[in-house]
């Protein structure tokens, strides 16, 4: 009894942090499906399949908008209300939850090079959760409540909807939004708004700020109010690296876009310039996990969804609501290779050099989430005669938790939208649950093995 008072006793999320995070989401997720499986749950008053009511509790949970039935008109009120609430849950707990490890990750290492016993027994105080819980809850109810209300004032003015109306479709759509879910009650997504900004871009801000991460959102707010008093903004690398990657993709997936759809008169090509800018950066914007589309996806071409594949698979930053790999694992595998093709010894970026580690667990996210893109688009091709682009996209969208679709989500068996399920779980946890738990079994090494090389390429 004495050695456990030296000791205090864990929290579960300091003890388990991934067993925790995957527990919990995996307890929504069913919650969600008895929900939606039940009759009143669908508009014609049947009970829903298993498969069915799963694959929508988990692509709300998991914020990814991939749909085997039309949200609008298949869910009646009381289904679409349960999706609007998983879809709160799952992005409000992904906020949280990746925030709060990284708070016990940082923490941990920091103790780590102290050295002190006390180091492995350290939880996270009550105060950082608290601050954490709070800026997560305000800086969703205020993106929200902004976004909705721009949204409901342009259903109710500009397209003569009912006050009521106007209020359910424009709270709905910014909620999806700021979550990067993509669920709409519109069977086309919004494709009958590609010509109106004020509805796009509304949904893209909400999108870009729900993507950029609780972390970055809270530092920027910060530093505004201290630039105004000091003049100086010393924003942390991780602030200034998902800032710069997501403002470069952003343009470069709205060029792209433009280019190679500008003259496809069943995407671009219908629209004047302006209009052609506009639907190129909401479909850039969109691929940081939205799910939303004013512009058929299955009319693209295949270089155009190879091009979307790519920027899925990045994703937005770090304990936000995207999806993905996350753009800072992308830019530190840049700026290794940048440094290697250099011939430099280390990886520097913004007058910092990135640790050793760093750089392995961002290899490690990717190459494992490749290697599981992979295997799903092949066992989904095993069963299935559909085209190759079309199934890898899906794949892709379900592990980005994107949502994005070719509208071939219902052609998939019960196996092969099981397969979407699992995709969507993992690539929503997998990365955040990955690198908490490689970084929290970092060990000091009091030895080195003799080095030695093998042929590279």
């Amino acid at each position: 009894m004495a050695g456990r008072s030296a000791h205090p006793r864990r929290s579960l999320l300091t003890a388990h942090p991934a067993r925790t995070v995957v527990l919990a989401f995996a307890a929504v997720i069913a919650l969600g499906t008895g929900l939606l499986a039940l009759p009143v749950a669908a508009e014609d008053g049947t009970a829903t399949g298993l498969v069915t009511a799963l694959f929508t509790s988990t692509s709300a949970v998991c914020v990814t908008g991939l749909a085997v039935v039309d949200t609008g008109t298949y869910w009646s009120g009381f289904g679409e209300g349960v999706i609007l609430a998983l879809i709160q849950v799952g992005g409000f707990g992904i906020m949280t939850m990746a925030s709060l490890l990284a708070l016990l990750v940082s923490g941990k290492l920091r103790l780590r090079l102290q050295l002190t016993a006390q180091a492995e027994t350290k939880s996270l105080d009550i105060g950082d959760v608290r601050r954490v819980l709070l800026g997560v809850a305000g800086t969703t109810l205020i993106v929200e409540l902004a976004v909705g209300a721009v949204l409901s004032l342009r259903f109710r003015f500009g397209y003569g909807n009912s006050i009521g109306e106007a209020v359910y479709l424009g709270y709905f759509h910014a909620v999806s939004a700021f979550n990067n879910a993509g669920f709409g009650l519109h069977a086309d997504s919004l494709t009958r708004y590609a010509q109106d900004p004020w509805v796009t871009l509304p949904v893209a801000v909400a999108v870009i700020l729900g993507g950029l991460g609780f972390p970055v959102l809270l530092e920027l707010l910060r530093h505004r109010n201290r630039h105004r008093t000091t003049g100086r903004r010393n924003w942390t690398l991780h602030t200034k690296l998902t800032l710069a990657t997501t403002g470069a993709l952003l343009v470069v997936g709205t060029l792209l876009t433009c280019l190679l759809e500008w003259t496809n008169q069943a995407t671009l090509g219908a629209h004047d310039w302006p209009e052609k800018l506009l639907n190129g950066f909401f479909h850039s914007t969109m691929t940081r996990t939205a799910g939303f589309n004013s512009l058929d996806i299955g009319a693209m071409h295949a270089s155009t969804l190879l091009m979307t594949c790519m920027l899925m698979f990045v994703g937005g930053g770090s304990a936000g609501t995207a999806g993905g790999i996350k753009v800072t694992t992308f830019a530190v595998l840049a700026v290794a290779i940048i440094a290697e093709v250099r011939g430099e010894p280390n990886s520097t970026v913004l007058g910092r050099r990135l640790a050793p580690h760093s750089l392995r667990q961002a290899l490690t996210v990717v190459l494992l989430g490749v290697g599981l893109v992979m295997t799903a688009t092949l066992a989904l091709l095993s069963m299935t005669s559909l085209p190759l682009d079309g199934v890898l996209f899906e794949a892709v969208s379900a592990f980005a938790t994107v949502g994005l679709s070719t509208g071939i989500t219902a052609d998939f068996p019960d196996a092969g939208q099981l397969i979407l399920v699992l995709l969507m779980f993992i690539g929503r946890l997998g990365p955040v649950t990955l690198v908490s738990a490689l970084a929290l079994r970092e060990r000091v090494r009091r030895y080195e093995l003799p080095e030695e090389r093998p042929v590279i390429g």
